[in-house]
């Protein structure tokens, strides 16, 4: 059965985000707004394609969904396979984190005086539909998993930059930093900009 998608959903998201960081728009200010854009886009889920909400069995997904021509935001799809999680990690840049599908729980970490991470505050339980933030400024180390231990959760997350191609950190648990670049786990992109294939919406 062909997948009918709205791809206009995803267009839009991009042009409010790209509007914001236009405007070079504050980054409370931004966060706030994008956290409203993203809230609207996932309240809908007709508009990923199959090819990238795809678990992998050995891992979590991160596939690249859009990236500004300039390298200023990226917009991901992550997909987590049944009890998967993250390393504890930071971003150095701004993010919004919103859950499509399933759920996810993310635990915050700050640095001690004596330079070790400690947790900050209990883990936050994401829902289907639920938006958080991150930065440098705000708070920018967590580790996040899956909440189920039986199913696929899919979270959107918008970054300010290529996050794909920002060196950042992992804490392992014995202590330190070590540098990190994501990369993507997609070589092509979904086209969402060829209108002429699109039926006319009413």
């Amino acid at each position: 059965m062909t997948q009918t998608l709205r791809h206009d959903r995803l267009r839009a998201f991009v042009g409010r985000i790209a509007s914001l960081v236009d405007d070079e728009t504050p980054e409370a200010a931004l966060l706030e707004a994008g956290a409203v854009a993203l809230r609207e886009l996932i309240a809908h889920d007709d508009w990923l394609p199959d090819a990238f909400a795809r678990p992998d069995p050995e891992r979590y997904q991160q596939f690249l969904l859009h990236a500004d021509s300039r390298q200023r935001f990226s917009i991901v799809s992550f997909v987590w396979g049944p009890g998967q999680s993250t390393p504890v990690h930071d971003h150095t840049v701004w993010g919004l984190i919103g859950v499509l599908r399933g759920a996810e729980i993310a635990q915050h970490y700050r640095a001690a005086p004596h330079g070790d991470l400690v947790e900050e505050g209990a883990p936050q339980c994401l829902d289907t539909g639920a938006v958080a933030a991150v930065s440098p400024r705000i708070g920018d180390i967590h580790r996040v998993r899956n909440a189920f231990g039986d199913r696929t959760s899919i979270s959107i997350h918008v970054y300010g930059g290529n996050i794909g191609a920002v060196s950042r950190s992992v804490y392992p648990c014995g202590g330190g930093r070590k540098n990190f670049v994501s990369g993507y786990s997609n070589d092509v992109l979904p086209n969402i900009w060829n209108v002429s294939k699109e039926s006319p919406i009413s």
